[in-house]
């Protein structure tokens, strides 16, 4: 396996301090956003600071044959395939999720394969339903959207997880809309939901946080203990918690 300088000196990278600074293979990355060092222990740390998860900062470095298929990502499977489209249902990219669980974006790239890469436009999840409905329900994972969307809601959620930066686009095509965020029942998920509330300000038309019981992770759990679509109704007429 390559060393960091080994990877910088393929991506023009340079040094800083401990590490090696460089442009992200997973996006269109115009200001060096990747930083690679070498671990104590041989590992080689990789972290793109412009929100690239870590699965798809590796698949790109797969791809540019600078990383080293082990034998259990060799054996993946995908168990689930989440497409992002455009405002009119055209398919732009995937959030794809492996067996052992591991995540990575790809988008087509006009040969019939794929890039495993970061698409360069990212979107909220089903967007074609958030931009026809004047309610939409806000989550952490695509799983959580699914399940509301079993129960009859418009949902929509940004690939990444909690800690994937919130973009001026998602907060425009939210304009005007009655939001309401569900966190995750945990420290990251709340900070989230704090972030993303703020940036709602003054361009949703009502943002309203759902404090689902403490000992519930999320939405799909909340239903599968046995709660309806009417209470969560009830909760998003009332429970409202203050930011």
């Amino acid at each position: 396996m390559m060393n960091a300088a080994e990877i910088a000196s393929h991506l023009r990278g340079r040094k800083s301090g401990a590490s090696y600074v460089m442009k992200c293979p997973a996006h269109n990355d115009q200001n060096p956003s990747l930083s690679v060092c070498d671990a104590a222990d041989g590992k080689v740390l990789v972290h793109c600071h412009a929100g690239c998860d870590q699965e798809t900062v590796i698949e790109a470095l797969k791809g540019l044959g600078l990383w080293p298929e082990d034998e259990e990502r060799s054996h993946r499977t995908i168990l689930a395939e989440y497409s992002y489209t455009d405002a009119a249902g055209s398919m732009l990219y995937q959030v794809v999720r492996f067996v052992p669980k591991s995540f990575a974006q790809r988008y087509p790239d006009g040969a019939g394969g794929w890039t495993w890469k970061k698409y360069p436009g990212q979107v909220l999840y089903r967007l074609q339903e958030v931009t026809e409905a004047p309610i939409v329900f806000l989550v952490e994972g695509k799983k959580d959207v699914e399940t509301l969307r079993d129960y009859g809601f418009v949902a929509t959620t940004n690939a990444g997880g909690a800690k994937a930066p919130w973009l001026p686009q998602f907060t425009e095509a939210l304009r005007g809309r009655e939001v309401h965020l569900i966190p995750d029942n945990d420290e990251p998920g709340w900070q989230r939901a704090t972030r993303i509330a703020r940036a709602l300000l003054g361009t949703a038309a009502l943002i309203r946080v759902i404090d689902l019981p403490k000992d519930t992770k999320d939405i799909t759990d909340w239903f599968a203990a046995g709660h309806s679509e009417c209470e969560l109704i009830e909760m998003a007429e009332g429970n409202v918690h203050a930011l």
